[in-house]
């Protein structure tokens, strides 16, 4: 509750706070009244009841209007059910919006807070479960403990300390200790059957999980047959689902019968006394119905105590994890003096002697130092788990370095905020994921304020404009999930587009255009050029064709960079040290050649794919080889976009 509190107190309204402050006032106005009904009632019956039976022939039943009158009026007012009730829940309506919206706003705020490593392992569809359930659990919670359990409380000891004034104590305690007893042994036996709730609640989030992890990976599940495979595991999930339902199920069984066995007790024994004083002449019938009256009206409500006291547990084991979800760490966060990104130089990026590593006991990055100037394109290459991608991540500070220092323009991005290193920046990934939206909504995001014509300049730049215009909706074409109602190449181009219209100073390009065709890969290299002319640029390359006219080209190699030059330098420096490896004559200890084996490598596979096309393929000698390996300069225009093909 303590957890809860900012979320529950509007402190920022005024207009909310008198809702609360009125229905805590129209609260206890109820309890007074629903002590008046049963004493009205009373009056009632004597008023309409003759004296001794010798005083009945001479009294005749007075007619009692008024006090009839009263006590309707009494009943419709009555707290729990009648007029001030309805006022009461009508007023909290907007009291109850606010919590609900505060506290889901929060916490969508807080997971797209969290830090990259929570979102790599988290599962969607349980997060989501968990959000839902936590967030609506907060309206119920204070619903139940504000008009629900605390009016019990207040009509209990209302009611024992009446009962004790009208008859005597003995009277008053006895209801009293009957009340404390049923409430000590609710709580007691739900607080024993809460872990049966816990273990249902969270099996339950593991079926919808599953169901979820399914529903999204529903291509890899085509592609794999596992449609069965997938159907098994949720009905085994739901299966032990239900096992923990039962045994949750039937604790509250037991916890029924028991409250009922305390309240039938209680009752019989509090009836009984009222009897025996009528019998003995000390009380009169009216009294009696009067008692009974006082009890039913606190046992009626006291009946549900359970099913409250069992739904703010319920309330409570549902926002555990939602709460745990609270407790998790941004991560990364903004220093306490954080200050925006100021562009001095246009965007120059150096990363100095920079070590990273994701688990303490393997190193990712290992004194990674390297400048990437103004205007300038640098390539990074290299084997999978060398390091690319953690560069990327790093420079858009999804997590910080362990030590070194990255700066653009001389600003250390440790001392930047966020967002606004991150406004500077343009990232088009290899693997494009879409909002299930219209495409020009998912174009529109690299720039929500832009207009429906800067939209379309991005598309038509991006190479996919006129592709647009065939589709029968044109721009209110939905993508669907994740995109998945476009190819690769659409899906691409339309993040091209995206980062267009962002109009960033820094492009992070992760292979843009593997998903293309050769033909729509070199008119979205021409874009690209566009793109990042004048603008810092760092590329990730696997098909090193793509990347022959980059500035400098970084290998590297677990972590370290082992090679950097411009494609022309790397090639001639590899052969030399592949001709003297050859040759034995490499002195020991030296490393090289790293690029210039993927390049041969690269080409043979492609010429290899070309040969299992072509009926006659022509022969290819060594030379043939070297020419393709170091003609030219530029991939797009000068004939560098596939080397055996075009060789």
């Amino acid at each position: 509750m303590k957890t809860l509190a900012p979320y529950i107190w509007p402190s920022h309204s005024i207009v909310l706070q008198s809702l609360i402050f009125a229905c805590v006032l129209l609260l206890v106005i109820g309890r007074i009244v629903n002590l008046l009904i049963p004493w009205q009632f009373k009056n009632v019956l004597d008023a309409l009841t003759p004296g001794s039976p010798a005083e009945a022939e001479d009294k005749r039943p007075y007619f009692a209007w008024a006090a009839i009158l009263a006590f309707v009026l009494l009943r419709s007012l009555q707290g729990g059910m009648g007029v001030l009730s309805m006022i009461q829940y009508f007023l909290w309506v907007h009291v109850g919006q606010y919590t609900t919206r505060h506290l889901s706003v929060s916490m969508l705020g807080h997971l797209h807070h969290l830090s990259l490593q929570f979102h790599l392992n988290r599962k969607t569809g349980e997060v989501l479960r968990v959000m839902d359930r936590g967030v609506s659990s907060i309206g119920s919670l204070l619903s139940y403990i504000l008009f629900n359990i605390t009016p019990v409380i207040f009509d209990i000891v209302l009611t024992s300390i009446a009962i004790a004034l009208q008859f005597d104590l003995i009277l008053g305690t006895t209801l009293a200790i009957t009340m404390i007893l049923y409430i000590a042994c609710t709580i007691v036996i739900t607080e024993w059957r809460t872990k049966f709730r816990r273990e249902m609640i969270e099996t339950d989030n593991a079926a919808r999980a599953r169901a979820v992890d399914s529903l999204l990976n529903f291509e890899t599940v085509k592609y794999y047959n596992n449609e069965a495979w997938e159907v098994a595991r949720f009905d085994e999930a739901v299966e032990a689902s239900q096992r923990a339902d039962y045994k949750s199920q039937s604790s509250m069984y037991i916890l029924n019968g028991t409250q009922n066995v305390i309240i039938s007790v209680g009752l019989l024994v509090c009836l009984l006394i009222c009897a025996k004083r009528i019998v003995d002449g000390s009380a009169v019938v009216s009294d009696f119905v009067m008692l009974f009256q006082y009890i039913t009206q606190v046992y009626l409500p006291l009946n549900w105590f359970g099913t409250y006291y069992r739904a703010i547990q319920q309330n409570f084991v549902d926002m555990e994890k939602m709460l745990d979800l609270f407790k998790e760490n941004q991560g990364v966060e903004d220093s306490a003096d954080a200050h925006d990104l100021v562009m001095n130089d246009g965007g120059t990026i150096v990363f100095d002697n920079v070590e990273f590593s994701y688990d303490p006991k393997q190193t990712s990055l290992k004194g990674i130092s390297f400048e990437v100037p103004k205007g300038k394109r640098i390539a990074l290459v290299g084997d999978s788990g060398g390091g690319k991608s953690t560069i990327f991540r790093l420079l858009f500070r999804f997590y910080d370095i362990q030590s070194g220092k990255i700066t653009v323009d001389g600003q250390d991005i440790r001392d930047l905020t966020q967002k606004s290193l991150r406004r500077h920046i343009g990232v088009v990934p290899q693997d494009t994921v879409l909002f299930n939206n219209t495409v020009r909504y998912n174009i529109r995001y690299g720039n929500v304020n832009a207009t429906d014509e800067e939209v379309e300049a991005a598309a038509k730049a991006a190479q996919i404009h006129d592709r647009i215009m065939q589709w029968p909706d044109g721009y209110e074409t939905k993508v669907g999930e994740r995109g998945l109602r476009l190819s690769g190449g659409e899906k691409q181009r339309v993040a091209i587009a995206r980062t267009l219209l962002k109009n960033p100073s820094i492009i992070l390009l992760d292979e843009a255009t593997s998903a293309l065709d050769s033909t729509t890969e070199q008119l979205i290299q021409r874009s690209l050029s566009t793109l990042c002319a004048d603008r810092t640029t760092l590329v990730i390359a696997h098909r090193l064709t793509t990347i022959v006219d980059a500035d400098l080209i970084l290998v590297l190699k677990d972590g370290r960079i082992v090679e950097r030059g411009t494609h022309d330098e790397l090639l001639k420096s590899g052969e030399e040290i592949s001709k003297m490896r050859e040759a034995k004559i490499l002195p020991a200890g030296v490393e090289g050649g790293v690029y210039y084996n993927m390049w041969m490598r690269q080409l043979d596979e492609e010429n290899a794919a070309a040969e299992s096309v072509t009926v006659r393929p022509p022969p290819r000698p060594s030379s043939t080889r070297k020419s393709v390996a170091t003609s030219g300069s530029a991939y797009g225009d000068h004939g560098h976009g596939h080397g055996s093909r075009h060789g």
